[in-house]
Parts: C-alpha cells; structure tokens; sequence
C-alpha cells in the first residue's frame, strides 16, 4: 500500500487543544507520504504554520461557542443549539465543495460534527461519546449519548484518543458504554510525543513555575487575572503560556511573572519538563501533554464546564493530579510538584494504538480506491 492520499485535517476551534492533538496525526501521515491540508480558523492555521511548515492551509473555520460569563457552560451551548446545528449544516456543504476542488480522498474531523462524506473515507475524533451533565440533570446524558452514537455512525471511523482498558484518561466519558463498531482507541495524542516515540527532553536551567492558559474567554482572562495577583511577587519566577499563536509579539515580563504568548513544541517540553510546579486548566488535551511528559499539575477546571470537573476529580482521585476551584484561588495557594511516575505503560501503549488506527484509516481508503 504505497499510495498518496490528500487528507483534510480538521479540529474545533475550542481552543488550541483540539488543534495540538492534531499535531502527531498529521506528521504521522505525512510520514506516510500523504499530502496533508489543514482546514481551520486564522488562530488555528497560525499554530500549524509554525509547527508542521510545508503542509498545505485551507480558512475553513467553523462553530466556536465560547463561553458564558455568567451561565454554566452546558446551560450556555443548549442556548446556542440553533447556531450549532447552522454550523453543521453549513460546514457539511461547504465541505463537498472542497472535496471537489482540493481532489480530498479522507478528512479528519476533531469534534466538528458536519465534516462527513459518504463519497470518501471520514475520521470523527472525540474523546466523550459521553458529554457529562451536572448530577441533578444526569438523567438527560443518555439522550446525548443517542445523539453523539448517531454522529460517530456518520463517520467511516471514530477516534477515542485513550487507552482501551482500566488504565485510561477519560474515564466514563468514553469507559462503560456501548460503543459504536467504527470507534478505535488510539491512545493519548500530545504533540510531545511524535513519529512513534518521545524526543529526548531538554530541561530549562532556571528555577521557575509554570501556568498554562488555554480555552475561550472570558474564563481565560478570569484566571490570569487571579493568577497574576497572587505570583506576581512569589519566588521562583512564573512562566504565563498564554497559548496565542498568532500573535508575534515576544515575552513580556512584569514583576516576577514572565507572559509569553506562544512558543514552539521544544521549547514548550523545555519550560514545562524543568518547572517546579504547573498550574493549569483540566482540559483533555493539556492532560494528555502533561502525561506525555510524566508531569503532575495542580489543575483548574473551568467553572460551569462539566467535562472539565469530572476530569480534574477522576485524575485527582487516581492520584495523577491535584485539583483546586477557582473560587478557592487565594494567596498562600499550595503549588504541587511536578514530578509523576505512571507514564510509562500508557506511552507505551499509545504509539502501538496510533499507528495501528492510522494504517486502518489508510488500507480502508485504499480499499474505497
């Protein structure tokens, strides 16, 4: 099987994490010899220009849902459904358009619900079949559960990134529900581990910490602010990653803090791998880089997003990671150690699932022809 596909990659402009995860995907394939385009918004095309130069750019933006000040965020998405539901409509046309024109043989869709195709061969990728409710609306999980397996039957396949078994991330939001036959595990995706393996880390030389700013506003800006007041005189020195690519302008250092809108994944493993302690949010993909590293984190959720609570107590609860709210942020705040040590067989296990999920996805095109 030595053909060359041209392969859509395409994740939810939620963040930078549905874009990172993307990462390994799309250099393994272009290892593959594949021709990869990548379809997103401004902020999104920006990473990948930096990260994978080379590669193939298409504006093809789509849903991005923000968050509510004030409303806990599945009460905000059930308020914005009727713009949801435009969206996929709109991104399912659209995509037939650029199948037509850029000769697309598979796309990879990171959550964005409309990029099927029955003509060519389609990814869905996801790691909550199950969008978790909070507990006294839990009952309504089910119907989401109905609604999530009718999309991921769309789709040639489906990838969970996670492992298949006892050991994994995402606990029930993926674990303990019947699945459709199309969904494969393909283990944790994280841009620090690529091609098969985990690159040697380099660690900074100098003390510091590290906080990690990822998800919409204006919860982001919420927590730097909170953040920002209680280290801003605290030793050793803060790193703020304030996860913006697209903004060129360099580090930034007021007090003892040092803000630096973006950096590349090497030098990111470097910051990360050598801080003291790390304080982030809980979301999926910064969890799956964390481990990728064999790093702990003092985690935040994002108040109101239910998948990021769960996260943060079922982690914290394996003993992997710490967990504060951010109501409980103050001074005098405990920051935790980075250091871990249950990495090694959930690395291992990933680069088998990857690469086996990635030679299907390519023999089921082949066999499509």
């Amino acid at each position: 099987m030595n053909k060359s596909y041209n392969i859509l990659i395409c994740p939810l402009e939620w963040g930078l994490g549905h874009a990172t995860r993307m990462i390994p995907i799309a250099k393994a394939l272009r290892d593959m010899n594949n021709n990869i385009i990548i379809g997103s918004g401004d902020e999104h095309l920006a990473l990948f220009r930096k990260e994978i130069p080379g590669l193939s750019y298409l504006s093809f933006s789509g849903f991005r849902p923000g968050y509510s000040r004030y409303l806990p965020q599945y009460l905000s998405m059930f308020l914005k459904t009727p713009l949801l539901l435009y969206h996929i409509v709109r991104e399912h046309l659209v995509l037939k358009k650029i199948i037509r024109e850029h000769s697309v043989d598979i796309v990879i869709s990171d959550n964005r619900f409309g990029l099927w195709n029955r003509k060519i061969t389609s990814v869905y990728v996801t790691h909550m079949p199950l969008i978790p409710f909070p507990k006294p609306f839990r009952f309504l999980e089910f119907s989401g559960i109905l609604l999530h397996r009718f999309i991921i039957k769309k789709y040639s396949l489906c990838f969970i990134p996670d492992l298949p078994g006892d050991l994994n991330v995402s606990g029930r939001l993926s674990h303990g529900l019947k699945l459709p036959g199309n969904v494969r595990y393909t283990g944790i995706l994280s841009r620090f581990n690529t091609n098969g393996q985990s690159d040697e880390v380099k660690i900074a030389s100098f003390q510091h910490n590290t906080v990690i700013l990822s998800g919409p506003e204006p919860q982001r800006g919420i927590l730097k602010q909170k953040l920002t007041d209680i280290l801003k005189d605290k030793l050793p020195i803060t790193i703020i990653l304030e996860g913006n690519p697209d903004k060129e302008n360099g580090p930034v250092k007021s007090g003892n803090i040092t803000y630096i809108n973006h950096l590349l994944t090497p030098e990111m493993k470097e910051i990360i791998s050598g801080s003291q302690s790390i304080i982030t949010r809980s979301g999926y993909t910064t969890i799956m880089d964390l481990i990728s590293l064999n790093c702990s984190a003092l985690l935040i959720p994002t108040p109101g997003q239910t998948e990021q609570e769960y996260l943060a107590e079922y982690l914290s609860g394996k003993g992997w990671f710490y967990i504060l709210s951010q109501n409980q942020i103050e001074v005098g705040i405990n920051l935790p150690s980075t250091m871990a040590d249950w990495t090694g067989e959930i690395i291992k296990q990933s680069n088998y699932l990857m690469e086996r999920a990635l030679m299907e996805l390519l023999e089921k095109q082949h066999e499509k022809g």
